[in-house]
């Protein structure tokens, strides 16, 4: 057996150890693929939890909704407001602290609640390269994270993905969209549907790893694509100017060192 599928029967011994457990759920690559194998080991004794955010887009959710549908897998939806949170809308550089420990608090007590059994997430081990501070949440309330204990990274998951026959294994990276705000910046409401409308519109257009930065208190949008398409965008930008213009932008900008994974952390290294 290599490498890749050693981890792999490691990670569905972890998952059957736990008898029950209630996973995470976003709909992203990790999530997706944790979630997938759990059910395929606990049948009926997994059951996934997704958090109904306002930083989380309509097609996220909806992605997540209809995978369980199709699955048959037990399903449930939370409806969290973050805005609640003083320090979500404050945005300190620690924002993912509170945010994380609120949604994972209401996880638990679901879990509890309903015998679900162990809450995990979808955290791999290349998550500890880049800065999250969400995941001292996570260690505070103790919640296991068996993609990471397998030593699994992202490669890796993508990887047993596409052998699994999952979309997501070619699915763009994600974030939710208070990512795309400088910290100190105020998150409101109005700023999240920006992004998202700015966002679906390149992602309809075809372009990937599409990032929305605001700045200037959303005044100015600062687009991030994969760098082997900034020149296209660069050369259909008649296409989508206006319309970004239209999502509320006085100023559309393209960034041309192209799309990096927490980008806006190295403002804080300034």
């Amino acid at each position: 057996m290599d490498e890749l599928h050693e981890k792999f029967e490691n990670l569905k011994s972890a998952l059957k150890s736990y008898g029950k457990c209630a996973v995470a759920f976003s709909g992203g690559v990790d999530s997706t693929f944790l979630l997938c194998v759990a059910h395929e080991v606990l049948g009926q004794n997994c059951t996934a939890l997704t958090a109904n955010l306002c930083s989380v887009t309509e097609t996220d959710l909806n992605f997540a909704k209809n995978f369980c549908i199709s699955r048959k897998i037990n399903h449930i939806n939370l409806k969290i407001d973050e805005f609640s949170i003083p320090e979500f809308k404050d945005n300190p550089v620690n924002r993912c602290y509170f945010c994380k420990k609120t949604i994972f608090q209401n996880f638990i007590s679901t879990a509890n609640e309903q015998n679900l059994g162990t809450v995990i997430e979808g955290s791999n081990v290349d998550d500890q390269k880049d800065y999250r501070p969400g995941r001292k949440a996570l260690d505070e309330l103790q919640v296991a994270s068996p993609l990471n204990d397998a030593h699994l990274s992202k490669q890796d998951i993508r990887l047993l993905s596409k052998e699994l026959g999952l979309e997501t294994w070619k699915k763009d990276s994600a974030a939710c969209l208070s990512s795309r705000i400088p910290y100190g910046q105020t998150i409101t409401k109005e700023k999240l549907r920006s992004i998202e409308k700015a966002e679906d519109i390149l992602v309809k257009l075809g372009y990937h790893n599409v990032r929305v930065r605001l700045h200037e208190d959303g005044k100015l949008a600062r687009i991030e694509v994969a760098p082997e398409e900034i020149g296209k965008l660069a050369s259909e930008k008649e296409q989508f100017f206006e319309a970004l213009k239209e999502c509320g932008f006085l100023y559309v900008t393209l960034d041309l060192a192209g799309y990096k994974t927490g980008s806006l952390n190295a403002m804080e290294k300034l």
